[in-house]
C-alpha cells in the first residue's frame, strides 16, 4: 500500500456542541461510522470541558498557539506545541483552559481492545522500527516532512496527514522541524 495523503484544507470543519471550537476529522479506520481509531485536528477558541468518550484511549498534542492546560483527576497538564503528547482515558472528565488565546490541536483516539498506538512529537529526526501489520501516519504541521521507509522516500506537505499500512514492518526515519508520528497496531 502506498501513502495516502489527506490535506487539512480538504476536510470541512464540524462545530462542537458546546461552541468552544471545531474539529476536522482527517481519518477514521476502518469506517467513519464504526472506527477502531480516529485522527482529527481541532481548533479550540475557548476553554471548557472536553467531550467524554467512553471506552476510548485519547492522545492529545498542541500544534499551534500558546497552548492549553488540561485538568484530569485534579491534576494539571500544561501542553505546548513543543511538548510531548498526552495519553488519557477518554471517559474521564477533562477540562481545558487556554493559556493565551486559541490553539490548534491534534487528537488520536482508539477504542479499547481494538488497537494499540503511540503518538510521538518529532523535533528534528526520529528513527523507528515498525512491527509487521502496523498502520503508520505522520502529520506535517508548518513545514514539509521527509519520511523514509526502508529505501523509499515521501515528502508530506504542510498541514497534511499521510498514512499507510506496513504489512511487513519496516525501518522508518522521519525528518522535520516539527511533526507528529503515529503507529496503530492490533
Amino acid at each position: 500500500m502506498s501513502w495516502q495523503m489527506i490535506p487539512l484544507e480538504d476536510v470541512a470543519p464540524s462545530p462542537w456542541r458546546n461552541g468552544g471550537g471545531v474539529t476536522r476529522e482527517l481519518l477514521a479506520w476502518p469506517t467513519p461510522q464504526d472506527w477502531d481509531w480516529r485522527i482529527s485536528v481541532a481548533e479550540i477558541d475557548k476553554g471548557g470541558p472536553f467531550s467524554r468518550f467512553e471506552g476510548v484511549e485519547r492522545w492529545f498534542a498542541v500544534l499551534g498557539g500558546a497552548g492549553v492546560r488540561l485538568t484530569l483527576d485534579g491534576r494539571s497538564h500544561e501542553m505546548t506545541a513543543q511538548g510531548a503528547p498526552l495519553c488519557f482515558d477518554g471517559a474521564k472528565d477533562c477540562t481545558c483552559e487556554l493559556i493565551a488565546g486559541p490553539t490548534e490541536d491534534f487528537n488520536l483516539m482508539l477504542k479499547h481492545g481494538h488497537s494499540r498506538a503511540r503518538l510521538v512529537r518529532v523535533l528534528g529526526a526520529l528513527n523507528v522500527e515498525v512491527e509487521p501489520g502496523t498502520r503508520v501516519a505522520v502529520y506535517a504541521w508548518d513545514e514539509p516532512v521527509q519520511v523514509q521507509v526502508d529505501r523509499q522516500f515521501v515528502t508530506v506537505p504542510p498541514h497534511t496527514l499521510a498514512w499507510r499500512a506496513l504489512a511487513d514492518g519496516a525501518s522508518v526515519r522521519i525528518e522535520a522541524p516539527t511533526a507528529l508520528w503515529m503507529e496503530m497496531a492490533r
